[in-house]
């Protein structure tokens, strides 16, 4: 028997209470017998007990109770040997278990509320990271298949060079014409201030016609800084403006970042 574990169980402190049926107080008895700990235990709940009582009893002095008493004898007849008759021992012993027992079980009741809060908060923990990986997961999956359309053989590249208002800018689109889509790859331009997003042009060039394509949403997030856009026009030439948020009907041209065009 793993005696420090059966200490712990409360059975002891029910046993000091009288609160076992008889044959589990021949079993305490028999495990007090054979295990010096258990007796041990025993000894010292009773001491506590015992500590317990004297702490909490009420205390009169003879003066106080003669007040009592001479307040009493004119309402009923008072008996001294019934008054100084003692209270049964197993009575304090009782009493004072009955309160070590209900403090042991408010313990466990509040480590109880704590388990259940500390689970709870494993389980919110472990669905918060199951979350990230579903997340990294797909983005994961996004970026392989936007590397699959970018090896494609069907796939035009157009290099866009940096423009006056900032010429260290640079992006890439790679069109793919039979397809209908465009993928833009912006790591080379800053990132665009609160306000602005970054509108994308396909260009007819005689006469100049820019038609949008599409804005780089996201752009600050977007680690891969990979955008995918439709783009069913006969693009002559891409061009890539900074515009406030929602985009232009027609590019801000003082606001030209980058400027390409596709080959023959």
């Amino acid at each position: 028997m793993d005696v420090k574990e059966y200490i712990a169980s409360g059975v002891l402190e029910l046993y000091v209470a009288g609160a076992l049926s008889p044959e589990e107080n021949l079993e305490v008895q028999h495990y007090a017998l054979q295990y010096p700990e258990v007796k041990s235990e025993i000894e010292a709940i009773e001491k506590s007990i015992l500590e317990l009582t004297r702490t909490t009893s009420p205390k009169l002095s003879k003066d106080s109770f003669k007040t009592v008493r001479a307040q009493l004898d004119d309402v009923i007849q008072f008996k001294p040997e019934a008054s100084e008759r003692k209270t049964p021992w197993g009575n304090y012993v009782g009493w004072a278990a009955s309160i070590l027992l209900a403090a042991g079980l408010i313990g466990v009741y509040l480590q109880n509320n704590q388990l259940k809060t500390e689970i709870e908060i494993t389980n919110q923990e472990k669905e918060n990271l199951e979350q990230i990986l579903s997340t990294t997961q797909e983005k994961v999956i996004d970026k392989e298949a936007l590397l699959q359309q970018l090896r494609d053989k069907n796939v035009t590249v157009v290099a866009l060079g940096g423009q006056a208002v900032s010429p260290d800018s640079y992006a890439k689109a790679y069109w793919n014409r039979e397809e209908s889509k465009v993928i833009i790859d912006a790591q080379g331009l800053p990132e665009p201030p609160p306000g602005y997003a970054y509108q994308v042009w396909s260009l007819k060039l005689t006469p100049l016609t820019p038609t949008s394509i599409g804005l780089l949403e996201d752009f600050a997030t977007d680690d891969s800084k990979l955008f995918a856009l439709s783009n069913p026009n006969e693009s002559e030439a891409f061009g890539i403006t900074l515009e406030p948020e929602g985009g232009s009907e027609t590019p801000t041209l003082e606001q030209l970042y980058t400027l390409g065009a596709v080959g023959p």
